[in-house]
């Protein structure tokens, strides 16, 4: 048998080839950040409701419409409505509440806006209390929570008016100063067994603002 002998110099090669380790794939450049996808293309949910969110136009091409609030938002921008009017149509399409602000006033530093819900049958206007930070309250919404019903005043009159519920719309019922500068707007709401009822009674809910108008919850205040 014959044996095999290697160089020096062939052994020297061989012994750094198996210490040498593969080279590394070309470094992928990171991908660029898309900045204008943060500022652009965030829909009409971006746009701050304010005092141009107020929109007044016709809708009645829509009133035979199946998908009446995509109409609605469709002839809004058809109109040029304001990015803030189409924010807060948007809104309420998203609540499943197709309706528009066709109003605004500013009620002791609140904006106040008025709601308008064409495609219903009843109860076609509410109101929405928007503060600093530009959050809106519905003044409809929550009006008898379970706190409200668990009290002594519910009881009592539930017990004599057993099929009475609330009723919107809510409406003003007048302001109040609070301490530290703050700000109450009270808001009243029906309480009957159906819409053409008599009503049966009347709750009333405080909603709190601080001095820099800022919500800072809701307060019932009255069940008569």
């Amino acid at each position: 048998m014959k044996t095999l002998h290697l160089t020096a110099p062939l052994l020297l090669a061989l012994g750094l080839g198996a210490c040498q380790k593969p080279p590394l794939p070309a470094e992928v450049p990171a991908a660029a950040k898309d900045v204008t996808a943060q500022t652009t293309g965030l829909g009409e949910q971006a746009a701050r409701i304010g005092p141009n969110a107020a929109w007044t136009g016709s809708i009645d091409s829509c009133r035979t419409e199946t998908a009446a609030d995509n109409c609605l938002l469709q002839v809004m921008r058809t109109a040029g409505a304001s990015p803030a009017a189409l924010a807060a149509a948007s809104t309420l399409s998203a609540q499943g509440k197709p309706g528009y602000v066709t109003a605004w006033q500013n009620v002791e530093g609140i904006g106040v806006a008025t709601l308008e819900f064409p495609f219903r049958a009843n109860t076609n206007q509410g109101t929405w209390l928007v503060d600093a930070n530009g959050q809106a309250i519905d003044v409809d919404e929550d009006v008898l929570d379970d706190a409200a019903r668990g009290s002594d005043a519910y009881k009592a009159f539930s017990s004599k008016h057993p099929d009475s519920g609330p009723f919107a719309p809510a409406v003003s019922a007048g302001t109040q100063a609070l301490p530290d500068g703050g700000v109450r707007l009270r808001y009243s709401t029906p309480l009957r067994s159906c819409h053409a009822c008599a009503d049966d009674g009347h709750v009333l809910l405080g909603y709190d603002f601080d001095a820099q108008r800022r919500f800072v919850g809701k307060q019932p205040l009255e069940l008569r």
